[in-house]
Protein backbone atom coordinates (compact mmCIF):
# COMPACT_ATOMS: atom_id res chain seq x y z
CA UNK A 1 0.00 0.00 0.00
CA UNK A 2 1.20 3.63 -0.65
CA UNK A 3 1.25 5.90 2.93
CA UNK A 4 -1.62 8.25 2.29
CA UNK A 5 -1.97 11.82 3.65
CA UNK A 6 -2.77 12.28 6.92
CA UNK A 7 -4.70 15.63 7.88
CA UNK A 8 -5.49 16.94 11.86
CA UNK A 9 -8.74 15.30 13.05
CA UNK A 10 -11.46 17.34 14.92
CA UNK A 11 -11.69 14.54 17.85
CA UNK A 12 -14.34 16.77 19.50
CA UNK A 13 -16.22 17.20 17.20
CA UNK A 14 -16.56 13.86 15.44
CA UNK A 15 -17.48 12.86 18.93
CA UNK A 16 -20.59 15.00 19.20
CA UNK A 17 -21.83 14.19 15.48
CA UNK A 18 -21.64 10.62 15.78
CA UNK A 19 -23.42 11.32 19.16
CA UNK A 20 -25.71 13.33 17.45
CA UNK A 21 -26.28 11.54 14.34
CA UNK A 22 -26.42 8.08 16.41
CA UNK A 23 -29.07 9.22 18.27
CA UNK A 24 -31.02 10.58 14.85
CA UNK A 25 -30.76 7.60 12.45
CA UNK A 26 -30.07 4.61 14.89
CA UNK A 27 -29.72 1.27 12.78
CA UNK A 28 -28.45 3.43 9.92
CA UNK A 29 -25.74 5.10 11.39
CA UNK A 30 -22.82 2.37 11.70
CA UNK A 31 -19.57 2.72 13.42
CA UNK A 32 -18.41 -1.25 13.25
CA UNK A 33 -14.80 -1.46 11.80
CA UNK A 34 -15.98 -3.51 9.08
CA UNK A 35 -18.22 -1.11 7.79
CA UNK A 36 -16.01 1.58 8.43
CA UNK A 37 -13.21 -0.52 6.11
CA UNK A 38 -15.33 -0.77 3.21
CA UNK A 39 -16.22 2.98 3.03
CA UNK A 40 -12.53 3.80 3.42
CA UNK A 41 -11.20 1.42 1.00
CA UNK A 42 -12.22 0.97 -2.84
CA UNK A 43 -10.07 -0.81 -5.83
CA UNK A 44 -7.02 1.27 -4.88
CA UNK A 45 -3.49 0.77 -3.69
CA UNK A 46 -3.73 3.94 -1.11
CA UNK A 47 -4.09 3.54 2.03
CA UNK A 48 -7.48 2.61 3.68
CA UNK A 49 -8.21 5.90 5.73
CA UNK A 50 -12.28 5.06 7.22
CA UNK A 51 -14.13 7.17 8.45
CA UNK A 52 -15.24 7.34 12.18
CA UNK A 53 -18.81 6.66 11.20
CA UNK A 54 -21.33 6.20 8.31
CA UNK A 55 -24.35 7.20 8.54
CA UNK A 56 -27.08 5.61 5.23
CA UNK A 57 -29.26 8.26 3.89
CA UNK A 58 -32.50 8.15 2.02
CA UNK A 59 -33.54 11.40 1.20
CA UNK A 60 -31.90 15.17 -0.03
CA UNK A 61 -33.43 16.24 3.39
CA UNK A 62 -31.67 13.78 5.22
CA UNK A 63 -28.33 14.61 3.73
CA UNK A 64 -28.78 18.28 4.05
CA UNK A 65 -29.39 17.61 7.74
CA UNK A 66 -25.90 15.85 7.90
CA UNK A 67 -24.05 18.20 6.30
CA UNK A 68 -25.44 21.25 8.97
CA UNK A 69 -24.55 19.07 11.79
CA UNK A 70 -21.38 18.26 10.42
CA UNK A 71 -21.05 22.00 9.58
CA UNK A 72 -21.66 22.85 12.84
CA UNK A 73 -18.89 21.46 14.35
CA UNK A 74 -16.38 21.21 11.55
CA UNK A 75 -15.97 17.99 10.74
CA UNK A 76 -15.39 15.94 7.56
CA UNK A 77 -18.24 14.82 5.20
CA UNK A 78 -16.99 12.37 2.44
CA UNK A 79 -19.97 11.14 -0.12
CA UNK A 80 -20.02 7.58 -1.08
CA UNK A 81 -21.70 5.42 -3.99
CA UNK A 82 -20.47 1.90 -4.85
CA UNK A 83 -16.78 2.25 -4.00
CA UNK A 84 -15.37 1.32 -7.54
CA UNK A 85 -13.10 4.83 -7.59
CA UNK A 86 -9.52 3.78 -7.97
CA UNK A 87 -7.40 7.24 -6.36
CA UNK A 88 -8.50 7.03 -2.80
CA UNK A 89 -11.61 9.31 -3.34
CA UNK A 90 -13.16 7.72 -0.57
CA UNK A 91 -10.47 8.22 1.76
CA UNK A 92 -11.17 9.84 5.76
CA UNK A 93 -7.50 11.50 5.82
CA UNK A 94 -8.86 13.53 8.50
CA UNK A 95 -11.98 10.99 9.81
CA UNK A 96 -15.32 11.97 10.10
CA UNK A 97 -18.84 10.80 8.57
CA UNK A 98 -19.25 8.77 5.10
CA UNK A 99 -22.79 9.49 3.89
CA UNK A 100 -23.56 6.07 1.71
CA UNK A 101 -26.16 7.16 -0.75
CA UNK A 102 -27.32 3.95 -1.92
CA UNK A 103 -30.37 3.77 -0.92
CA UNK A 104 -31.01 6.87 -2.59
CA UNK A 105 -31.42 4.57 -5.58
CA UNK A 106 -34.95 5.71 -7.12
CA UNK A 107 -35.63 6.46 -10.64
CA UNK A 108 -38.30 9.34 -10.52
CA UNK A 109 -39.33 10.36 -13.87
CA UNK A 110 -38.85 9.27 -17.18
CA UNK A 111 -39.48 11.47 -19.93
CA UNK A 112 -39.24 9.52 -22.82
CA UNK A 113 -40.79 12.14 -25.28
CA UNK A 114 -37.96 14.91 -24.02
CA UNK A 115 -35.12 11.80 -23.85
CA UNK A 116 -34.46 12.16 -20.34
CA UNK A 117 -34.84 11.31 -16.44
CA UNK A 118 -34.55 12.12 -13.12
CA UNK A 119 -32.59 9.76 -10.43
CA UNK A 120 -31.41 9.92 -7.06
CA UNK A 121 -27.59 9.28 -7.19
CA UNK A 122 -27.66 5.64 -5.88
CA UNK A 123 -29.17 4.15 -8.96
CA UNK A 124 -26.46 2.07 -11.09
CA UNK A 125 -25.79 2.22 -14.86
CA UNK A 126 -27.11 -1.15 -15.33
CA UNK A 127 -30.38 -0.29 -13.19
CA UNK A 128 -31.26 2.73 -15.10
CA UNK A 129 -30.73 0.61 -18.35
CA UNK A 130 -32.90 -2.16 -17.23
CA UNK A 131 -35.65 0.52 -16.56
CA UNK A 132 -35.39 1.69 -19.00
CA UNK A 133 -34.75 -1.14 -21.82
CA UNK A 134 -38.63 -1.63 -22.49
CA UNK A 135 -39.28 2.08 -23.37
CA UNK A 136 -36.73 1.44 -26.28
CA UNK A 137 -33.95 4.27 -24.35
CA UNK A 138 -31.15 3.68 -22.61
CA UNK A 139 -27.89 5.64 -20.88
CA UNK A 140 -24.78 5.23 -22.63
CA UNK A 141 -22.02 6.13 -20.25
CA UNK A 142 -20.27 2.72 -20.04
CA UNK A 143 -17.10 2.72 -17.22
CA UNK A 144 -17.15 -1.13 -16.80
CA UNK A 145 -18.22 -1.26 -13.39
CA UNK A 146 -21.41 -1.43 -12.14
CA UNK A 147 -21.01 2.70 -10.60
CA UNK A 148 -23.60 4.67 -9.27
CA UNK A 149 -24.59 7.73 -11.62
CA UNK A 150 -24.03 9.95 -8.15
CA UNK A 151 -20.37 8.64 -8.35
CA UNK A 152 -20.32 8.50 -12.40
CA UNK A 153 -21.23 12.22 -12.31
CA UNK A 154 -18.81 12.90 -9.22
CA UNK A 155 -15.71 11.60 -11.22
CA UNK A 156 -16.98 12.93 -14.63
CA UNK A 157 -16.69 9.36 -15.78
CA UNK A 158 -16.63 7.93 -19.21
CA UNK A 159 -15.86 4.55 -20.63
CA UNK A 160 -15.91 2.75 -23.96
CA UNK A 161 -18.81 4.90 -25.32
CA UNK A 162 -17.45 7.81 -24.56
CA UNK A 163 -16.17 8.26 -28.26
CA UNK A 164 -19.72 8.37 -29.70
CA UNK A 165 -21.74 9.52 -26.68
CA UNK A 166 -19.13 11.57 -25.15
CA UNK A 167 -18.52 11.09 -21.03
CA UNK A 168 -20.96 12.40 -17.64
CA UNK A 169 -20.05 15.88 -18.37
CA UNK A 170 -22.24 15.79 -22.20
CA UNK A 171 -24.79 13.40 -20.45
CA UNK A 172 -25.99 15.59 -17.32
CA UNK A 173 -28.52 18.36 -17.27
CA UNK A 174 -29.16 19.37 -14.26
CA UNK A 175 -27.99 18.62 -10.51
CA UNK A 176 -29.65 18.67 -7.09
CA UNK A 177 -26.73 18.91 -4.70
CA UNK A 178 -26.38 19.90 -0.81
CA UNK A 179 -23.66 22.33 0.03
CA UNK A 180 -21.59 22.77 2.26
CA UNK A 181 -23.77 24.72 4.86
CA UNK A 182 -26.43 22.13 4.52
CA UNK A 183 -28.29 24.06 1.20
CA UNK A 184 -30.25 22.64 -1.09
CA UNK A 185 -29.66 24.06 -4.77
CA UNK A 186 -30.83 22.98 -8.19
CA UNK A 187 -28.30 23.88 -11.02
CA UNK A 188 -30.41 23.81 -14.16
CA UNK A 189 -34.33 23.10 -15.50
CA UNK A 190 -34.38 20.29 -18.30
CA UNK A 191 -34.25 22.10 -20.80
CA UNK A 192 -31.77 21.09 -23.37
CA UNK A 193 -29.48 23.90 -22.89
CA UNK A 194 -29.67 27.25 -21.60
CA UNK A 195 -27.17 30.73 -21.20
CA UNK A 196 -28.39 31.80 -17.34
CA UNK A 197 -26.19 32.23 -15.27
CA UNK A 198 -22.51 30.57 -14.58
CA UNK A 199 -22.57 26.68 -15.38
CA UNK A 200 -22.70 25.15 -11.89
CA UNK A 201 -23.85 21.45 -13.14
CA UNK A 202 -20.04 21.54 -14.85
CA UNK A 203 -18.71 23.05 -11.77
CA UNK A 204 -20.02 19.93 -9.79
CA UNK A 205 -19.43 17.36 -12.28
CA UNK A 206 -16.00 15.78 -11.68
CA UNK A 207 -15.23 17.78 -8.24
CA UNK A 208 -15.50 14.42 -6.59
CA UNK A 209 -17.47 15.78 -3.53
CA UNK A 210 -15.03 18.32 -2.71
CA UNK A 211 -17.74 21.52 -3.29
CA UNK A 212 -21.06 19.83 -3.19
CA UNK A 213 -22.85 16.08 -2.50
CA UNK A 214 -24.92 15.63 -5.34
CA UNK A 215 -28.71 13.86 -4.71
CA UNK A 216 -29.98 14.37 -7.55
CA UNK A 217 -29.30 13.96 -11.50
CA UNK A 218 -31.40 14.94 -14.78
CA UNK A 219 -29.62 13.03 -17.53
CA UNK A 220 -29.94 12.78 -21.22
CA UNK A 221 -30.94 9.12 -22.53
CA UNK A 222 -31.11 8.14 -26.21
CA UNK A 223 -32.79 5.93 -28.11
CA UNK A 224 -31.90 2.34 -28.80
CA UNK A 225 -30.44 1.89 -31.92
CA UNK A 226 -32.29 0.21 -34.75
CA UNK A 227 -29.13 -1.94 -35.11
CA UNK A 228 -25.75 -2.95 -33.36
CA UNK A 229 -22.91 -4.70 -35.01
CA UNK A 230 -20.07 -5.85 -33.13
CA UNK A 231 -16.39 -6.48 -34.56
CA UNK A 232 -13.03 -7.22 -33.67
CA UNK A 233 -9.73 -7.44 -35.68
CA UNK A 234 -6.18 -8.46 -35.00
CA UNK A 235 -3.01 -6.61 -35.20
CA UNK A 236 0.56 -7.04 -35.54
CA UNK A 237 1.18 -4.28 -33.48
CA UNK A 238 0.12 -2.05 -30.67
CA UNK A 239 1.46 0.76 -33.34
CA UNK A 240 -0.62 -0.66 -35.83
CA UNK A 241 -3.58 -0.83 -33.91
CA UNK A 242 -2.86 2.54 -33.25
CA UNK A 243 -2.97 4.22 -36.38
CA UNK A 244 -6.02 1.88 -37.44
CA UNK A 245 -8.01 4.30 -34.86
CA UNK A 246 -6.20 7.57 -35.72
CA UNK A 247 -7.42 7.07 -39.23
CA UNK A 248 -11.12 5.79 -37.89
CA UNK A 249 -11.53 8.62 -36.13
CA UNK A 250 -10.16 11.01 -39.27
CA UNK A 251 -12.42 9.89 -41.81
CA UNK A 252 -15.15 10.17 -39.38
CA UNK A 253 -17.12 6.71 -38.79
CA UNK A 254 -19.46 7.12 -36.24
CA UNK A 255 -17.81 4.27 -34.16
CA UNK A 256 -19.55 3.99 -30.84
CA UNK A 257 -16.89 1.97 -29.13
CA UNK A 258 -13.27 1.25 -30.13
CA UNK A 259 -10.96 -0.44 -27.71
CA UNK A 260 -7.34 -1.78 -27.81
CA UNK A 261 -5.96 -4.89 -25.71
CA UNK A 262 -2.55 -5.31 -25.96
CA UNK A 263 -1.64 -9.13 -26.54
CA UNK A 264 -1.23 -9.83 -22.70
CA UNK A 265 -4.38 -8.17 -22.31
CA UNK A 266 -5.78 -10.56 -24.95
CA UNK A 267 -3.56 -13.68 -23.57
CA UNK A 268 -5.57 -13.10 -20.35
CA UNK A 269 -9.09 -12.61 -21.51
CA UNK A 270 -8.04 -15.42 -23.59
CA UNK A 271 -7.82 -17.98 -20.39
CA UNK A 272 -10.07 -16.13 -18.05
CA UNK A 273 -13.18 -15.96 -20.70
CA UNK A 274 -12.56 -18.91 -22.88
CA UNK A 275 -11.54 -17.29 -25.59
CA UNK A 276 -9.15 -18.58 -28.53
CA UNK A 277 -8.07 -15.21 -30.18
CA UNK A 278 -5.02 -14.48 -31.71
CA UNK A 279 -2.74 -13.40 -28.88
CA UNK A 280 -1.63 -9.82 -30.61
CA UNK A 281 -2.85 -6.44 -30.27
CA UNK A 282 -6.50 -6.30 -30.54
CA UNK A 283 -9.36 -3.55 -31.33
CA UNK A 284 -12.82 -4.44 -30.41
CA UNK A 285 -15.86 -2.23 -32.05
CA UNK A 286 -18.99 -1.36 -32.08
CA UNK A 287 -20.82 0.43 -34.83
CA UNK A 288 -24.66 1.95 -33.98
CA UNK A 289 -27.14 2.87 -36.18
CA UNK A 290 -29.77 1.43 -39.40
CA UNK A 291 -29.53 -2.17 -41.00
CA UNK A 292 -27.45 0.05 -43.91
CA UNK A 293 -25.51 1.84 -41.69
CA UNK A 294 -23.95 -0.37 -39.70
CA UNK A 295 -22.99 -2.42 -42.58
CA UNK A 296 -21.21 0.46 -44.57
CA UNK A 297 -19.09 1.44 -41.00
CA UNK A 298 -18.00 -2.58 -40.50
CA UNK A 299 -16.83 -2.26 -43.64
CA UNK A 300 -15.58 0.96 -44.28
CA UNK A 301 -13.52 -0.34 -41.09
CA UNK A 302 -12.13 -3.31 -42.25
CA UNK A 303 -10.92 -1.46 -45.49
CA UNK A 304 -8.53 0.62 -42.98
CA UNK A 305 -7.53 -2.11 -41.18
CA UNK A 306 -6.52 -4.08 -44.03
CA UNK A 307 -4.23 -0.88 -44.99
CA UNK A 308 -3.01 -1.79 -41.25
CA UNK A 309 -2.24 -5.23 -41.56
CA UNK A 310 -5.40 -6.32 -39.69
CA UNK A 311 -6.12 -9.59 -39.91
CA UNK A 312 -9.35 -11.47 -38.82
CA UNK A 313 -11.58 -9.14 -39.10
CA UNK A 314 -14.70 -10.18 -38.32
CA UNK A 315 -18.52 -8.27 -37.51
CA UNK A 316 -21.18 -9.53 -36.10
CA UNK A 317 -25.23 -8.33 -35.46
CA UNK A 318 -25.73 -11.44 -32.82
CA UNK A 319 -26.65 -10.45 -29.66
CA UNK A 320 -24.89 -13.59 -27.99
CA UNK A 321 -21.58 -12.85 -29.96
CA UNK A 322 -21.59 -9.23 -29.43
CA UNK A 323 -22.43 -9.86 -25.55
CA UNK A 324 -19.39 -12.50 -25.10
CA UNK A 325 -17.08 -9.89 -26.96
CA UNK A 326 -17.72 -6.80 -24.44
CA UNK A 327 -18.38 -9.36 -21.13
CA UNK A 328 -14.68 -10.41 -22.06
CA UNK A 329 -13.17 -6.97 -22.26
CA UNK A 330 -15.75 -5.99 -18.86
CA UNK A 331 -13.53 -8.36 -17.28
CA UNK A 332 -10.41 -7.84 -18.14
CA UNK A 333 -9.15 -6.42 -14.57
CA UNK A 334 -10.38 -10.11 -13.03
CA UNK A 335 -8.73 -11.73 -16.25
CA UNK A 336 -5.30 -9.45 -15.61
CA UNK A 337 -5.21 -10.88 -11.95
CA UNK A 338 -4.85 -14.68 -13.13
CA UNK A 339 -1.64 -13.87 -14.91
CA UNK A 340 -0.33 -13.14 -11.29
CA UNK A 341 -1.87 -15.26 -8.90
CA UNK A 342 -1.79 -13.33 -5.35
CA UNK A 343 -0.13 -10.15 -7.23
CA UNK A 344 -1.89 -6.48 -6.86
CA UNK A 345 -3.27 -5.12 -9.94
CA UNK A 346 -2.21 -1.19 -10.17
CA UNK A 347 -4.54 0.43 -12.08
CA UNK A 348 -3.64 4.12 -13.85
CA UNK A 349 -4.82 5.98 -16.85
CA UNK A 350 -3.69 8.49 -18.98
CA UNK A 351 -5.68 10.60 -22.36
CA UNK A 352 -3.47 12.20 -24.69
CA UNK A 353 -5.01 14.28 -28.59
CA UNK A 354 -5.44 11.16 -30.54
CA UNK A 355 -2.31 11.80 -33.04
CA UNK A 356 -0.11 10.54 -29.88
CA UNK A 357 -1.42 7.92 -29.11
CA UNK A 358 0.67 5.34 -30.70
CA UNK A 359 3.52 6.72 -29.40
CA UNK A 360 2.81 6.43 -26.11
CA UNK A 361 1.56 3.16 -25.78
CA UNK A 362 4.68 2.16 -27.27
CA UNK A 363 6.51 4.22 -24.72
CA UNK A 364 4.58 2.81 -22.03
CA UNK A 365 5.00 -0.75 -23.19
CA UNK A 366 8.77 -0.42 -23.34
CA UNK A 367 9.10 1.52 -19.90
CA UNK A 368 6.89 -1.48 -18.52
CA UNK A 369 9.46 -4.32 -19.96
CA UNK A 370 12.29 -2.19 -18.85
CA UNK A 371 10.64 -2.43 -15.31
CA UNK A 372 10.65 -6.01 -15.34
CA UNK A 373 6.42 -5.72 -14.78
CA UNK A 374 3.58 -8.20 -16.06
CA UNK A 375 1.09 -5.57 -16.80
CA UNK A 376 -1.67 -5.90 -19.74
CA UNK A 377 -2.73 -2.66 -21.75
CA UNK A 378 -6.34 -1.87 -22.13
CA UNK A 379 -7.33 1.75 -23.54
CA UNK A 380 -10.43 3.25 -24.59
CA UNK A 381 -8.22 4.15 -27.61
CA UNK A 382 -11.43 6.20 -30.04
CA UNK A 383 -10.57 9.69 -27.35
CA UNK A 384 -6.78 8.57 -26.76
CA UNK A 385 -7.30 7.37 -23.39
CA UNK A 386 -5.74 4.23 -22.18
CA UNK A 387 -5.05 2.09 -18.71
CA UNK A 388 -2.27 0.10 -17.66
CA UNK A 389 -2.99 -2.16 -15.14
CA UNK A 390 0.78 -3.15 -13.17
CA UNK A 391 0.55 -6.60 -11.69
CA UNK A 392 2.65 -5.61 -7.86
CA UNK A 393 4.02 -7.66 -5.12
CA UNK A 394 2.55 -5.31 -2.32
CA UNK A 395 5.10 -6.62 0.10
CA UNK A 396 7.74 -5.74 -1.77
CA UNK A 397 9.05 -2.66 -1.48
CA UNK A 398 10.91 -2.49 -4.39
CA UNK A 399 8.09 -3.40 -7.19
CA UNK A 400 5.83 -1.05 -5.25
CA UNK A 401 8.74 1.84 -6.04
CA UNK A 402 8.89 0.55 -9.29
CA UNK A 403 5.65 1.37 -9.67
CA UNK A 404 5.10 4.10 -8.12
CA UNK A 405 7.87 5.46 -10.45
CA UNK A 406 6.09 4.04 -13.71
CA UNK A 407 2.80 6.07 -12.69
CA UNK A 408 4.66 9.15 -12.51
CA UNK A 409 6.34 8.64 -15.55
CA UNK A 410 3.18 8.06 -17.14
CA UNK A 411 1.32 10.45 -15.99
CA UNK A 412 4.33 13.19 -16.99
CA UNK A 413 4.78 11.84 -20.69
CA UNK A 414 0.97 12.51 -21.27
CA UNK A 415 0.71 16.03 -19.97
CA UNK A 416 4.19 16.77 -22.24
CA UNK A 417 1.99 15.43 -24.87
CA UNK A 418 -0.79 18.21 -24.45
CA UNK A 419 -2.56 15.47 -22.74
CA UNK A 420 -4.14 14.62 -18.76
CA UNK A 421 -2.68 12.63 -16.06
CA UNK A 422 -6.34 10.88 -15.95
CA UNK A 423 -8.75 10.70 -18.60
CA UNK A 424 -11.69 8.90 -16.41
CA UNK A 425 -10.24 7.35 -13.21
CA UNK A 426 -10.03 10.98 -11.71
CA UNK A 427 -8.05 12.66 -9.40
CA UNK A 428 -8.50 11.97 -5.45
CA UNK A 429 -5.84 11.68 -3.73
CA UNK A 430 -3.26 9.27 -6.15
CA UNK A 431 -2.86 11.92 -8.94
CA UNK A 432 -2.66 15.53 -6.75
CA UNK A 433 0.82 15.78 -7.37
CA UNK A 434 0.27 16.20 -10.88
CA UNK A 435 -2.73 18.34 -11.64
CA UNK A 436 0.01 21.25 -10.96
CA UNK A 437 1.99 20.12 -13.54
CA UNK A 438 -0.90 19.40 -15.79
CA UNK A 439 -2.77 22.97 -15.34
CA UNK A 440 -0.46 25.34 -13.46
CA UNK A 441 -2.19 28.49 -11.56
CA UNK A 442 -5.33 27.41 -12.79
CA UNK A 443 -5.12 25.18 -9.93
CA UNK A 444 -5.25 28.15 -7.51
CA UNK A 445 -8.56 29.08 -9.14
CA UNK A 446 -9.67 26.20 -8.15
CA UNK A 447 -8.33 26.52 -4.97
CA UNK A 448 -10.03 29.97 -4.28
CA UNK A 449 -13.21 28.26 -5.85
CA UNK A 450 -12.91 25.33 -3.23
CA UNK A 451 -12.12 28.05 -0.21
CA UNK A 452 -15.59 29.91 -1.48
CA UNK A 453 -17.84 27.45 -1.22
CA UNK A 454 -16.02 24.90 1.61
CA UNK A 455 -14.83 27.37 3.56
CA UNK A 456 -14.21 24.97 6.77
CA UNK A 457 -13.20 22.53 4.42
CA UNK A 458 -15.50 19.32 5.08
CA UNK A 459 -16.48 18.38 2.01
CA UNK A 460 -14.19 15.78 0.78
CA UNK A 461 -11.18 17.31 2.27
CA UNK A 462 -7.41 16.36 1.11
CA UNK A 463 -8.79 15.08 -2.18
CA UNK A 464 -8.29 17.23 -5.65
CA UNK A 465 -6.61 20.31 -4.44
CA UNK A 466 -4.63 21.12 -1.36
CA UNK A 467 -6.52 24.12 0.53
Amino acid sequence: MVQAIDLPRNESGIATVTGVLKQQFGDRFQTSAAVREQHGHTTTWIQNQMPDGVVFARSTQEVSDIVKVCAAHKVPVIAFGTGTSLEGHVNAPAGGISIDLTQMNKILTVHSEDLDCVIQPGVTREDLNTHLRDQGLFFPIDPGANASLGGMAATRASGTNAVRYGTMKDNVLALEAVMADGRIIRTAQRAKKSSAGYDLTRLLIGSEGTLGIITEITLKLQGIPEAISSARCSFPSVDAACQTVMQVIQFGIPVARIELLDALQVKACNAYSGLDLPETPLLLLEFHGSDAGVVEQAETFGAIADEFGGTGYTATTSTEERNALWKARHNAYWASLGLRPGAKGISTDVCVPISRLAEIVSAAQERLAELGFMAPIVGHVGDGNFHSLLLVDEDSAEEMEKAQSYVSWLAEMAISMDGTCTGEHGIGQGKMPYLVKELGEATEVMVAIKRALDPDNILNPGKVVTV
